[in-house]
């Protein structure tokens, strides 16, 4: 009989611990090969939104070219993040990996313009969220099981995914919006401890996430022109970096300045998180998991020296990238797609694939306009430009 697999050791005593899993909303047997988290990542992987990923993107829409990032090699990078992190600090690294593969798994096409968007479409019916879409997706939009909707994972990797970013509710909410209402009905069945700090991997997963968007949008930027190698050269954190790697390599071509200087600064900023983590954990001194949802403030996080450094990179990026003409001309014409496809479904559901428009019998216009968000916010980017060129017989680039 084949014996129940050992789980990884040792790990810190604040480490979430796969053999002491709160379980999840739907009991099944354990397996005999993989921890509790590790199939909850291997579910994330297999899941068809996962798949998704790879025709999403972030600032560049999908045709613009071959090399900048996607959604799915945004996610595998945060995830190649979080595991190094992870280790260095004890904790369970496929609980950390399986956030990070998760956490973008709600973004509907074309970024940002399109979470724009449908938050405006759906103003009128509880709004839009792209992490609440993320709940939504993990617990009931992916259907792959007979049991049940969803991927039923673990307890830890869903309050990971709903809190990644601090507590929803409660003194320690940085935000005091209503909630998302997928977060709301998910809460009222399955207690995610919305009031509490995540786990330290949750912690370190929402990190690894601004390290790869922060220094993968530099790279982005500067292979696509939108700002020039010398005006990076004055970047906080960026400069630096480039200066180091010429003097190491002097005469190298640009483009592998660039990637010898994201380098870099990738391993400089996971070692400021390690030495930090460390540092706040010393001072807090938590004997479990709990202990690290109770703390009062986030455990895992860059040195003030680092932060103050990314804020002024964060604050370049916005405004010569992210607000860039060229990307604000592929934003408008994303705003117009979302926008018309949204209204059309709405006013005529015949127009939607037979499985959605089953949703419509006798549904009132709140979960109308849910099931054509569902139905939108799942898209990559090439499938709404394909449906929009379809759907009203304008020629588009793609």
């Amino acid at each position: 009989m084949t014996q129940p697999l050992a789980f990884p050791a040792p790990l810190a005593a604040y480490a979430a611990r796969a053999d002491r899993t709160r379980g999840r909303l739907h009991p099944e047997p354990e397996s005999q090969t993989r921890t509790p988290f590790q199939r909850d990542r291997d579910r994330v992987i297999h899941a068809v939104a996962f798949r998704r990923l790879k025709h999403k993107t972030q600032v560049f829409i999908s045709h613009e070219g071959d090399h900048y990032r996607t959604r799915l090699t945004h996610s595998l990078e945060v995830a190649q993040i979080a595991r190094t992190l992870a280790r260095a600090l004890k904790l369970d690294e496929d609980l950390a990996e399986c956030l990070a593969l998760a956490h973008d798994l709600g973004h509907p096409p074309f970024g940002h313009t399109g979470e724009d968007v449908l938050k405006e479409c759906m103003a009128p019916y509880d709004g839009f969220d792209h992490n609440a879409q993320t709940l939504r997706i993990l617990t009931k939009l992916e259907r792959r099981h007979a049991a049940f909707n969803g991927l039923n994972l673990t307890w830890e990797t869903l309050e990971g995914v709903v809190k990644h970013n601090g507590p929803l509710t409660g003194e320690w909410a940085a935000k005091k919006d209503p909630l998302p209402a997928a977060i709301v009905e998910y809460a009222r069945t399955h207690d995610l401890w919305l009031d509490t700090f995540p786990s330290l991997e949750a912690q370190i997963a929402a990190i690894a996430d601004d390290i790869a968007y922060n220094n993968h949008d530099v790279d982005d930027g500067l292979r696509a022109g939108l700002f020039s190698f010398e005006t990076a050269r004055d970047l906080p954190l960026v400069g630096r970096a480039i200066a180091s790697v010429e003097a190491r390599f002097p005469g190298a071509p640009d483009a592998i300045l660039i990637a010898e200087a994201v380098s870099d600064l990738i391993g400089a900023m996971v070692t400021d998180v390690i030495a930090e983590t460390r540092a706040r954990l010393e001072i807090i001194s938590p004997q479990d998991a709990d202990d690290v949802r109770r703390a009062g403030r986030a455990l895992a996080g860059f040195s003030p020296a680092i932060e103050a450094d990314l804020a002024g990179l964060r604050a370049f990026l916005h405004q010569n990238m992210y607000r860039h003409y060229r990307v604000n001309r592929a934003r408008s014409r994303a705003k117009r797609i979302v926008k018309s496809l949204f209204e059309l479904f709405f006013s005529e559901p015949e127009t939607l694939p037979q499985e959605w428009r089953r949703q419509y019998e006798g549904a009132d216009q709140a979960r109308r306009a849910r099931a054509v968000c569902d139905y939108i916010a799942g898209m990559t980017d090439r499938y709404a430009m394909r449906q929009y060129r379809r759907l009203f017989g304008v020629e588009i680039d793609d």
